[in-house]
């Protein structure tokens, strides 16, 4: 098992998160955030550092670009047990990550609007999400990845309890839920686009 020390916490659906979040804060985890996830994090006096500060990059293009940064994903994906992936970190000042805490823009509830424009539909498909939680799925031995609000008091609960640490039957669960949740949000937007498609051809 290996210690959350890091997480990066960004979610549209902000249920509950100000006390997960205090509790990895209380756990003695670092928190890096983006954007409103960070403003709301700070109004509940949760310390946080901006993801832009961390990797000293702007966000840019009205926020499609935010995390998708060599100093995240580096620091998701490096394998711990492998020296090589370690001494990579290290040469190039990047610290690792050990948890995401994520959910997706909302895209089928945005589509499921008759009022809903085209070009609405498309600036709600998240590119950086999904990104960050499939690389730490893929690295669950190391990085323990949050997807669905339901699991906040489970993985705080554990976490207290093996002191700040999760098994690896909750890694490998919590690594499924991650490809479960992308597989139903990419059939969404496959489908939206297959009724524009058959839309555009009448």
């Amino acid at each position: 098992m290996s210690r959350v020390r890091r997480a990066i916490v960004s979610v549209s659906d902000k249920t509950a998160i100000e006390g997960f979040v205090r509790a990895l804060h209380d756990l003695g985890v670092e928190v890096l955030s983006t954007g409103g996830t960070a403003a709301r994090l700070r109004e509940a006096g949760v310390p946080v550092i901006e993801v832009s500060a961390y990797t000293g990059f702007p966000e840019m293009l009205d926020g499609r670009v935010k995390t998708l940064h060599p100093k995240i994903h580096a620091g998701l994906l490096a394998r711990r047990d492998d020296e090589r992936h370690m001494e990579e970190l290290r040469a190039n000042g990047i610290e690792p990550i050990d948890m995401v805490v994520v959910n997706l823009y909302p895209f089928e509830k945005v589509v499921a609007s008759p009022e809903t424009r085209f070009h609405e539909a498309m600036e709600n498909i998240d590119i950086g999400g999904p990104t960050l939680i499939r690389a730490a799925a893929k690295n669950f031995e190391y990085v323990a990845v949050v997807v669905d609000p339901s699991d906040y008091d489970s993985v705080r609960d554990e976490l207290i309890r093996l002191g700040g640490e999760l098994s690896y039957r909750t890694r490998v669960r919590l690594a499924w839920k991650v490809f479960n949740h992308t597989f139903h949000y990419d059939r969404a937007i496959a489908e939206y686009l297959s009724k524009t498609l058959e839309a555009a051809a009448e």
